[in-house]
C-alpha cells in the first residue's frame, strides 16, 4: 500500500497542474485557423523537439549537479513566457520562438521531476514502490487532462477563440512553480550522499539489451507523441458531421467534442495509470507487457487510419482512445525499468538521454506525417505511418529477461 505523505501530495499536485495545457486539445486545430499547413505545423512540432534534444542532456547535467528543483522552476519560467508571446503574437516566426522556448521547458523538466520521485523513494526507503507510486503520481497528471479537456473547451465556446486557452494556462503554471519552490532541499542532496557508484553512465549501454530498452521506450514515446495530435482533426470533421448544435459556428461545436471526449480519454488514462502496477502483475514479464502494447498501439493506430481515410470518422476516435490507454499502462513500466540500468546518482542525466533519443525521433516524424497528411490526408497518413512501425518492430523487441 502506498504511504501518501505530504510529498506525495506535492508530487501528485505538480502532475495535476503541469497538465491544465489549456492549449494542448486544440493546438492544430489553432494552427490551422492561423493557415498553417499540416507540414509548417510538423516544422513547428519539430523546432519544439530540435531545441528539446539540444538541451536535453546539457539541462539533465544541470539538474544533477545544480539541483533538481531549481532546474524544475526555470522549467515552468520558459513554458510561461511561450504562452505569452503564443497569446500576444500571430505571426510564423514568432510561434517558432515560442515553440523554442516551450521546447526549453520539456528539456529543463523531462526527467527531471521523475528523479525526484524515485529519490523520494530512496530516501524513505520504498524503492520497490516505484511502479505503483510513479503510476499513482501519473494519474493525477492525467486527471489533469481531463479536467484540462473540459475547462479548455469552456474557454473556446464561449470565447469563440482559440488563442483564449493560452493566457488562462498561466494560472496553473504560475501554481506549480510555488508549488515546485516549497520541495525540500533534501531531494536535492541525500541521493547524492547515499550513493556512490563507480560505474559511468556510458556503461549503461555496453549491453545491447539495455539499449533495447531505450530505444523500445523512445520509439513507442515519439510514434504516440507524433501521432496523438492528429485526433484532433478527426473530432472536428466528427463535430460537424453531426446534427446537433447547428445553430453555432464551427469552433463552439468543435468545442464541445473535443471536451468531452478528452474528458473521458483522460479519466481512463488516469485510470490506467494508477493500475499500471496490477497490468504488469497479471503479465509477470516487463519486456512481455511493453512487447504487447506496442504491437497494439501500433495496431490500432492503423485501423484508425484507414477508417478515417474511408470517411468513418467515429471509430478512431475509440481507436485513439485505446493508445491513449496503452501509453499509460506502458510509461511508468518504462520508467521502472530504465531506473533499474542506471546509477541513482545519474538518474536525471539517463533518464534524460532517453527523453533526448525520444525528441530527435518526434523531431524527424513530425514533418514526415504531417507531409504525408498534407499530400493523401489524414487517414491514409497514419495507415502508412503506422505500418512502418510494425516492420521494424522486430530490431527493437526486448528479450524476456525482465
Amino acid at each position: 500500500m502506498i504511504s501518501r505523505d505530504r510529498q506525495f501530495y506535492k508530487f501528485a499536485a505538480y502532475g495535476f497542474l503541469k497538465n491544465l495545457r489549456f492549449f494542448e486539445p486544440f493546438l492544430i486545430l489553432f494552427f490551422r485557423e492561423s493557415g498553417l499547413s499540416f507540414f509548417q505545423i510538423g516544422i513547428l512540432f519539430t523546432v519544439r523537439e530540435a531545441v528539446t534534444n539540444i538541451t536535453e542532456i546539457p539541462t539533465g547535467l544541470f539538474a544533477d549537479s545544480v539541483g533538481r528543483r531549481f532546474t524544475m522552476v526555470f522549467s515552468m519560467l520558459a513554458y510561461i513566457l511561450s504562452f505569452i508571446l503564443f497569446f500576444f503574437l500571430k505571426s510564423y516566426l514568432w510561434f517558432i520562438v515560442a515553440m523554442c522556448l516551450f521546447g526549453l521547458g520539456e528539456s529543463l523538466r523531462s526527467g527531471t521531476h521523475k528523479s525526484l520521485i524515485l529519490s523520494h523513494l530512496s530516501i524513505t526507503g520504498k524503492e520497490e514502490q516505484k511502479v505503483e507510486y510513479y503510476g499513482l503520481t501519473r494519474s493525477f497528471s492525467q486527471m489533469g487532462s481531463a479536467v484540462n479537456a473540459l475547462i479548455a473547451a469552456g474557454l473556446v465556446f464561449f470565447y469563440g477563440d482559440y488563442r483564449i486557452v493560452f493566457i488562462a494556462a498561466l494560472i496553473p503554471y504560475v501554481a506549480n512553480l510555488i508549488n515546485l519552490i516549497t520541495y525540500p532541499k533534501a531531494l536535492d542532496d541525500v541521493i547524492k550522499k547515499k550513493y556512490k557508484s563507480k560505474h559511468s553512465l556510458l556503461s549503461v549501454f555496453k549491453e545491447a539489451g539495455n539499449i533495447r530498452i531505450y530505444l523500445n521506450s523512445a520509439v513507442f514515446d515519439a510514434f504516440f507523441k507524433t501521432v496523438k495530435e492528429y485526433l484532433q482533426p478527426i473530432l472536428s470533421a466528427l463535430a460537424l458531421s453531426l446534427p446537433f448544435l447547428l445553430n453555432f459556428d464551427s469552433e463552439k461545436r468543435t468545442s464541445v467534442i473535443v471536451g468531452v471526449v478528452y474528458f473521458f480519454i483522460y479519466i481512463l488514462t488516469s485510470y490506467s495509470s494508477k493500475h499500471s502496477y496490477v497490468f504488469l502483475k497479471k503479465i509477470n514479464n516487463m519486456s512481455r507487457a511493453l512487447n504487447m502494447t506496442f504491437l497494439i498501439g501500433v495496431a490500432v493506430i492503423l485501423m484508425a487510419g484507414f477508417f478515417k481515410a474511408v470517411s468513418v470518422n467515429s471509430i478512431p476516435v475509440f481507436l485513439f482512445l485505446v493508445i491513449f490507454v496503452l501509453q499509460n499502462l506502458r510509461r511508468p513500466v518504462n520508467v521502472s525499468l530504465i531506473s533499474d540500468i542506471i546509477p541513482a546518482e545519474k538518474l536525471s542525466t539517463g533518464l534524460s538521454v532517453e527523453s533526448q533519443l525520444k525528441t530527435l525521433l518526434i523531431a524527424l516524424f513530425s514533418p514526415l506525417l504531417g507531409f504525408l497528411a498534407d499530400k493523401m490526408g489524414v487517414g491514409w497518413a497514419l495507415f502508412l505511418f503506422s505500418g512502418v512501425f510494425l516492420v521494424i518492430f522486430p530490431v527493437i523487441r526486448l528479450k524476456r529477461r525482465f
